[in-house]
């Protein structure tokens, strides 16, 4: 059952609220400075003032504390550009104020911060994989073109000595990423 409080108490409890001081917040209330002096901190003891505080302040908290919905939001924001910051500039005209979004560094960091809370859907991270394998395929394909055409050209007795060094490192590259392919699939 809550406690009707008077309301000098309920003044108390909402001033000690704001500042934390019980003695001081007693003495906002309309208590006599002696009397806040003695008997502040018995207030806060009483049972229907600090079910009070203990209420209001809950209410504060749900109110001021961003919640894991309101934090993607955010996130989601500033990764799209949407949430603008505000930079101050200097001249000799005087201080400026310029809205921009924010750098790529800080929206990639908000995307890894909201990807960091989806570990089983993670789309954007599976299609990066995917780009950079078809990156590494590519690569290969093209190391062993310059490959064959070095040996063509070796063939026909018109090698380049610069193409042929070339050719060898395409191979080592080849050799190098087939067997990276072969220990992941493993």
């Amino acid at each position: 059952m809550k406690r009707k409080l008077t309301p000098k108490q309920q003044k108390f409890a909402d001033e000690y609220i704001k500042s934390g001081n019980a003695y001081q917040a007693a003495i906002e209330a309309g208590y006599s400075r002696n009397y806040a002096k003695a008997q502040s901190s018995k207030l806060l003891e009483n049972v229907g003032i600090k079910s009070y505080i203990d209420e209001r302040m809950a209410k504060i908290a749900s109110k001021r504390i961003m919640d894991a919905t309101e934090a993607v939001e955010l996130l989601t924001s500033i990764a799209r550009g949407e949430t603008k910051e505000t930079a101050y500039i200097g001249t000799s005209d005087g201080v400026y104020e310029k809205h921009k979004e924010a750098d790529l560094k800080t929206r990639i960091s908000a995307t890894k911060e909201i990807l960091k809370r989806y570990p089983g859907d993670d789309k954007l991270v599976k299609a990066q994989i995917r780009k950079a394998e078809a990156d590494v395929r590519i690569a290969t394909a093209k190391a062993r073109i310059v490959e064959h055409q070095a040996d063509e050209l070796e063939g026909a007795g018109r090698i380049n000595p610069l193409l042929s060094a070339l050719a060898k490192g395409a191979q080592r590259l080849v050799s190098k990423e087939e067997e990276d392919d072969a220990n992941t699939t493993k």
